[in-house]
């Protein structure tokens, strides 16, 4: 049995994202509410660390895991059924939770991040019934040498990632860091913005930006063609290999891009860099040239860096998303609830990821469900 001094040294730590999300204003009136909201979140959190992929797991969590809650916060009304969760985090204001999100990781990532990748989803499952809802699409920040979610934000119905990404990045803290966003972002105001907040892109390029897709690809050819002679450019080379699969990268950085930055007036614009990859599956070879502009003036290595940070969200945040949490089966559809159990999935990967020991993601969802004590440990990290 543990002490009761050992319980408050849990309680301490394990409770303290709640510090975090006190101001969030809870839309219910106030003097009717039965259960409080930061009973609700502390209740949600730890199901979902567990393996709780719907309101009505969480709900089941609750009734099941009571004893352990009671341990940090009263739950003197016990905890709420699975419909009344789905109506509180219906409520639940977006903009405001996900601003309390971005303060919560700010503060428990020590080290800034290098990499910022920026990224759409879909939750494919959400969408209403009878056409009435699109499934929800969200953006997020993602530092990819920590691995964790920085941000989210929810792309507004009959709008797109455009819009919904400056909204994103205003949020954060980027000074220091490379930005990098695929070619829906490849957008002057989006430049600017990150430059102005004292940071760097990386930005892919593809036909959105048709005029400067065509001067890029052409003066490459033309450089290309001629060996370089006639501008200044680093190289960088990458050899992978697994599973009978050789994957060979090279990059190649244009620095002297004066005339492109006078043509096009390209916020912060000070390089073009050529990807060309060729993957070799047995007898089979397929290769790829994919172009990006940068504000950065390093050398090809330090940008093939960010390049493949952000590639790596596909693995590191995409697919553990969809595998191991489930999002794209989950059904939460009911006003706010999509964005905001998108938010509380991303919270719990963070703590999940930020866990030691070598463990998958999954099987230390597994053990928390199994182990109280490894729940809480988790909910501390």
């Amino acid at each position: 049995m543990h002490s009761e001094a050992a319980d408050c040294g849990v309680l301490n730590e394990s409770v303290v994202f709640l510090e975090y999300f006190s101001d969030l204003d809870d839309p219910r009136q106030l003097g009717k509410v039965i259960y409080p909201l930061n009973e609700v979140l502390l209740l949600c959190l730890l199901a979902v660390l567990a393996g709780a992929g719907t309101f009505t797991d969480i709900a089941l969590f609750g009734e099941k895991k009571l004893h352990l809650l009671r341990r940090f916060l009263p739950y003197a009304d016990g905890t709420p059924p699975h419909d009344r969760l789905g109506e509180i985090f219906a409520a639940l204001d977006t903009e405001a939770f996900q601003r309390c999100f971005v303060s919560w990781v700010s503060a428990m990532t020590k080290i800034p991040a290098e990499v910022i990748a920026i990224d759409g989803k879909t939750s494919r499952r959400s969408y209403t019934k009878k056409g009435a809802g699109d499934a929800i699409h969200t953006v997020s920040a993602f530092a990819a040498q920590q691995r964790l979610v920085l941000g989210q934000t929810k792309v507004d119905e009959k709008s797109n990632e455009i819009v919904a990404m400056p909204k994103l990045l205003n949020m954060l803290s980027l000074e220091g860091a490379i930005v990098t966003i695929d070619a829906m972002g490849c957008q002057k105001e989006i430049a600017k913005q990150i430059v102005e907040k004292k940071a760097d892109y990386v930005l892919a390029l593809k036909g959105n930006q048709g005029i400067l897709r065509e001067d890029v690809e052409l003066f490459a050819a033309e450089q290309k063609a001629n060996g370089f002679k006639d501008t200044t450019v680093s190289r960088h080379e990458t050899v992978d290999g697994d599973h009978d699969r050789i994957e060979t990268r090279k990059y190649t950085v244009l620095h002297d891009v004066s005339w492109l930055q006078e043509r096009h007036k390209w916020p912060g614009l000070k390089g073009i860099v050529i990807v060309e990859s060729t993957r070799e599956t047995g007898p089979k070879i397929e290769s790829e040239t994919r172009f990006y502009i940068t504000s950065l003036k390093d050398m090809a290595d330090r940008i093939a860096t960010a390049v493949r940070g952000h590639w790596a969200i596909e693995n590191s945040l995409r697919w553990v998303m969809d595998m191991v949490f489930r999002d794209d089966d989950c059904r939460v559809r009911q006003g706010n609830a999509a964005a905001n159990f998108a938010t509380l999935r991303h919270m719990a990967h963070n703590l999940a990821r930020r866990a030691p020991g070598k463990m998958s993601i999954r099987a230390r969802r597994k053990a928390a469900a199994w182990d109280d004590e490894y729940l809480l440990s988790l909910a501390a990290a």
